[in-house]
């Protein structure tokens, strides 16, 4: 289960670091897209919902991110 976790020796920081940004970023920009209805003018969005909605987002993300990351591999442990 936490086998990438970034609280492992065998994983690099700075790669899971790099890995869990781009992990969060994306899904803050699918949450901000969700949140923007098709057909409305752009000045009937409420934008401070959509923005806080993308930041919880992406906190969410990072804090699963801290479980592992498939992307980021571990090192052999001796």
């Amino acid at each position: 289960m936490f086998k990438n976790s970034v609280f492992r020796v065998s994983v690099n920081t700075k790669e899971w670091f790099k890995a869990a940004g781009k992990r969060a970023a994306w899904t803050m920009a699918q949450a901000a897209l969700a949140l923007i209805p098709v057909g409305t003018t752009i000045e009937a969005v409420d934008w401070k919902i959509v923005v806080s909605t993308a930041v919880c987002a992406g906190v969410i993300s990072l804090l699963k991110s801290v479980a592992g990351l498939p992307e980021v591999e571990a090192r052999e442990e001796k």
